[in-house]
């Protein structure tokens, strides 16, 4: 325990917020995994659309900071904060920054053939969560979640 309040303490004040928005997240998005998947999926985006694959090289520190907060603390979760968590997590936190994402489910077999299933975020041409192993599994359904969309139905981001 005291390696890992150590380890929290040795980051700087930005990543420690980081950090602790990622616990929240994952916590939030278990929560939602309990849920019934249609119940859930407006929530992820536009079903079947993908967002560019340009860069944003303003965008591109941000990306690498939120996809560290969320891998690390996916580790000291008390829950099960598996690749769906973390692609939700990682898809609300880049939603609050208003930078656009998709998030991908797979389904596959594993190494010993039973059937498995997969999620993935990519924002841009940076994949945030989920990309070890992504190439084994077919894409069954898309959503993604558009920042530009939202502001021109008028919602709020403050």
């Amino acid at each position: 325990m005291v390696k890992k309040i150590r380890l929290f303490l040795s980051f700087d004040s930005k990543m420690k917020r980081l950090l602790i928005e990622a616990f929240i997240y994952l916590g939030w998005a278990r929560i939602l995994k309990k849920m019934p998947f249609s119940k859930i999926a407006p929530s992820l985006g536009e079903h079947m659309q993908e967002t560019t694959y340009s860069s944003n090289s303003n965008n591109k520190e941000t990306l690498s900071r939120v996809s560290q907060a969320i891998h690390l603390m996916s580790r000291y979760t008390i829950w099960e904060s598996q690749c769906l968590v973390k692609a939700i997590a990682a898809m609300k936190m880049l939603e609050k920054r208003e930078i656009e994402s998709t998030l991908y489910l797979g389904t596959g077999k594993d190494e010993s053939g039973a059937f498995a299933a997969h999620a993935w975020l990519r924002s841009g041409p940076y994949y945030i969560s989920g990309s070890e192993g992504m190439e084994k599994f077919t894409v069954v359904s898309i959503f993604a979640n558009k920042t530009s969309l939202k502001h021109s139905e008028g919602e709020n981001y403050g």
